[in-house]
């Protein structure tokens, strides 16, 4: 079954039918659905330069002062072990929303400047996600549920087995609703300094049980990341090659049990 809007259906109307889609029940089905804007992974410094416009302008809402050391690339944008997102608009390329991934193959999580991580935890391949920025238009909640499943299909490709984030509030109930729980339970927020030391909730996900987990939970988003495909979510690329397989035999075994 595919979802494919024509020329007669206005930019709104397909942005209105996507977003009665993200939260439809359970699809038991995999379907294929095209949507009005493409989610890739940067590949050039044209593509950065988008990606540090639309994550400038995100924060400058929210977090204006924040935002004022946000107006050019930072120096973890080109790092090994870093990828970045850019979803643009198919009817005219401009930046709808961006999103950096950072793995601990190379180096520590960004947030690990801030927090010691649990050491069970620190063994495990993880990926945080930083910097999300989305557009302030209607279609803002689309492209940062897709952004969300670009960064869970990455990681499922790449043999990460932790996503690791760091929430803000009111974001941090976004990644509540998403199932995240936290690292330091009872703790509360954290300052952290890749984030303007502004305070934070340290959030995970489990991968390897995500689908399982959605589906036990009749979660309204389980049809749409685990049984639709969504062709204009791209990770392939040039940039990518830069992040190879996560080295699996640097962790213990899968399956190992460690403390919560």
């Amino acid at each position: 079954m595919i979802h494919q809007t024509t020329s007669t259906v206005s930019q709104p109307d397909r942005i209105k039918t996507l977003l009665s889609r993200v939260g439809a029940p359970n699809v038991p089905a995999m379907t294929e659905e095209l949507l009005p804007f493409t989610v890739r992974l940067v590949r050039d410094q044209d593509d950065l330069s988008k990606a540090v416009q639309i994550r400038h302008s995100a924060y400058a809402r929210h977090l204006p002062d924040f935002a004022e050391t946000l107006k050019s690339a930072e120096t973890a944008d080109a790092e090994n072990g870093v990828v970045v997102l850019l979803a643009e608009s198919k009817l005219d390329g401009s930046p709808l929303g961006t999103m950096r991934i950072q793995t601990n193959q190379f180096k520590p999580l960004c947030l690990e400047q801030s927090v010691q991580l649990p050491a069970w935890l620190k063994r495990r391949p993880l990926a945080e996600a930083t910097r999300l920025g989305v557009t302030d238009g209607k279609g803002g909640r689309l492209v940062t549920t897709v952004l969300f499943k670009a960064f869970f299909q990455y990681c499922q490709q790449t043999g990460i087995e932790w996503m690791v984030v760091a929430g803000r509030a009111p974001v941090d109930r976004m990644y509540d609703r998403l199932m995240f729980e936290d690292v330091f339970p009872g703790m509360g927020y954290i300052p952290l300094a890749h984030a303007g030391n502004l305070p934070h909730r340290v959030m995970l996900f489990d991968v390897n049980t995500a689908e399982d987990r959605w589906a036990q939970a009749k979660h309204p988003l389980f049809g749409f990341m685990c049984h639709t495909h969504h062709p204009d979510i791209n990770l392939g690329g040039q940039r990518r090659q830069n992040v190879p397989h996560m080295a699996m035999s640097a962790f213990p075994a899968q399956g190992t049990a460690f403390p919560m």
